[in-house]
């Protein structure tokens, strides 16, 4: 199987160009990396942006305070050189690099971080990605062009690991309305390793090297990411010398197992496999609600009676998940922090999946089984449950397919739908879904996977904004969220937070299907071996940082010659599709020789 599905993508590689439209022209001779997405940009705007390929930008973008380090993930100085902390913990003293600057020329100062701070604290749209860092701030105070002190409520134990972008003052503090504000006046001026120079939504991003960079402009000229709509036709990209690079992001992902193995067979293409630093989920509607408890959304009544929740967990097959779906390319999911991080990830009791106990929880709750087999609760309405999925993600479908099957043995009835990811991001933060499959990358700290299982992380009294997983909220894991984020000795705040994992666990707002491995490949007859972070066995692309992109190092002689980006951007091209069609048939008969189908 290998060895055909390798011929045909080295077949419909040769074709790409001709069938492709044309994507970003690139100047002669210059050393460009490209790289092919399967994510939309949810915003450019660092405060909005929530999808990962968004977060990645702003990561090259902007630079934070402190960044992780590539090989050991623990944080380092970035745009703070150094700090001190008073003995209680609540002051926060930090000294700016000296001599860093804009990429408009201007020099950032302890002003700056101020600003950045401060803006989140007044405004709640700012608050939107990354508001959980700023919550118990009480003060953020520059004394003079290098110096910035914050003072917190109680000590805070992240206060080194801020994944906040910097922005420039003289910049956004002319934005009237940050939540409407898209930070698409070109260049973007910034202080990370790249400077974004060009965005056509749906086609690509161009980013060029910031010369201003303090620790120094990338070797590489441009960085272009190129979107695709599926994986297929990023194959063909990367073997006809399309793009350089398909990666995973923190999620894993990138390649699919069939893919990695079929690019195996070419010479020109080296292979990356990692641990995945994010979890693929089946998150429940519990009864969506905005932060101040107002009813929102149309989630199913029986969701949120933890036995339902309890019984669906108990029915899924996670080692069938990563076996048949993921072709052995994954781990079972337990918790929602990997065991990449093995500091913080809990295992649930040993146990497994057993659907005659899913059985006898729903019988015992009060849903016996109706003429038709499907249960029904106590207010006469069946368990009928709407679950929904990323139609772009072949994955997806399959998931989709198994999740119907187990619930059908224990009397719980499915309408699945795949959707636009767009959309599938629309509904689960409005509420308007019962179960639906999804992702979350996970940062080194688990801070943020944390937060966004609180009560206050769900939307705002209109039921917009905020960054809730599930609409999970349970005063018993806040008070344990607050407990993690003031310990600040590592093995007690590690027991803290898995005893939140086990509440979830036990809760079941959401089940961990599975960590699904980081599966990238490079053209290596171009580019030099890539920093992988951590190292050994890390990702290049999706890091908690920019090590990735800031090593790409071009082999000699392979600048790009005048407009090399030809292949067709979204993958809409009639004949392209047809052609992406035929590999997705060969992709679905290997499994199906393997595996019952659901992707």
């Amino acid at each position: 199987m290998g060895r055909l599905l390798a011929a045909v993508l080295v077949m419909l590689s040769c074709l790409a160009p001709a069938l492709g439209t044309p994507a970003p022209a690139q100047a002669a001779d210059r050393d460009v990396l490209r790289v092919a997405s399967t994510q939309s940009i949810d915003s450019l705007n660092p405060f909005l942006a929530i999808f990962a390929s968004s977060t990645e930008l702003g990561r090259l973008m902007y630079e934070f305070l402190t960044t992780y380090d590539a090989r050991t993930q623990r944080p380092v100085p970035a745009l703070a050189e150094s700090w001190t902390t008073s003995a209680d913990k609540l002051t926060w003293t930090f000294q700016i690099r000296s001599g860093a600057r804009w990429s408009d020329g201007d020099p950032i100062t302890a002003d700056d971080v101020a600003f950045t701070y401060n803006l989140m604290l007044s405004d709640p749209a700012a608050r939107t990605a990354n508001g959980n860092f700023v919550a118990n701030f009480e003060s953020v105070t520059a004394l003079d062009g290098r110096t910035v002190v914050i003072r917190t409520r109680v000590p805070q134990a992240t206060m080194l690991a801020l994944d906040v972008p910097i922005v420039p003052e003289h910049i956004w503090s002319t934005v009237d309305d940050i939540a409407a504000y898209r930070n698409e006046a070109m260049p973007v001026v910034g202080s990370g390793p790249f400077v974004l120079t060009e965005y056509v939504p749906g086609q690509f991003v161009r980013l060029r090297a910031n010369d201003t960079y303090w620790r120094g402009a990338p070797r590489i000229d441009e960085l272009v990411f190129v979107l695709f709509t599926n994986t297929d036709a990023a194959v063909q990209a990367l073997l006809g010398g399309e793009v350089d690079l398909i990666g995973a992001g923190s999620t894993g992902g990138g390649l699919t197992p069939a893919q990695f193995e079929a690019v195996a067979e070419e010479p020109r293409v080296t292979r990356n496999r990692a641990n995945g630093q994010g979890y693929f989920e089946l998150a429940m509607n519990p009864g969506a609600a905005t932060s101040e408890g107002m009813p929102i959304g149309d989630g199913h009544p029986a969701l949120r009676d933890v036995p339902v929740r309890q019984a669906i967990a108990h029915a899924l097959d996670r080692d069938v998940l990563v076996e048949r779906v993921l072709d052995g390319y994954g781990q079972p999911g337990e918790s929602i922090i990997p065991p990449a991080f093995a500091d913080f990830h809990w295992s649930p009791p040993a146990g497994g999946v057993d659907r005659a106990d899913a059985n006898r929880m729903l019988d015992a709750a009060g849903y016996p089984r109706g003429p038709g087999g499907v249960r029904v609760g106590p207010d006469g309405r069946e368990l009928r449950f709407r679950l929904i999925g990323n139609g772009d993600r072949i994955e997806h479908a399959r998931i989709v397919q198994f999740i119907q099957g187990w619930l059908a043995e224990i009397g719980i009835a499915v309408e699945p739908a795949l959707i636009a990811g767009s959309r599938l991001n629309e509904l689960t933060t409005t509420g308007f879904y019962d179960l639906a499959v999804s992702g979350w990358g996970v940062n080194p700290d688990p801070d943020y996977v944390l937060s966004i299982h609180t009560c206050g992380q769900r939307p705002g009294p209109e039921g917009t904004g905020g960054t809730t997983a599930a609409f999970f909220c349970d005063p018993r894991y806040d008070a344990l969220y607050a407990r993690q984020l003031s310990e600040f000795d590592r093995d007690r705040r590690a027991r803290i937070v898995e005893q939140m994992q086990q509440l979830l666990y036990e809760q079941a707002p959401t089940v961990v299907l599975y960590y699904r491995n980081a599966l990238e490949a490079y053209r290596s007859d171009r580019f030099a071996p890539f920093q992988v972070q951590p190292e050994p066995g890390g990702v290049i692309t999706g890091q908690d940082g920019y090590w990735g992109f800031y090593s790409a190092r071009p082999l000699p002689g392979t600048a790009q010659q005048g407009p090399t980006i030809g292949v067709a951007v979204g993958a809409g091209i009639g004949g392209l599709v047809v052609l992406g069609a035929v590999v997705a048939v060969l992709v679905s008969r290997h499994r199906r020789a393997t595996a019952d189908e659901r992707e």
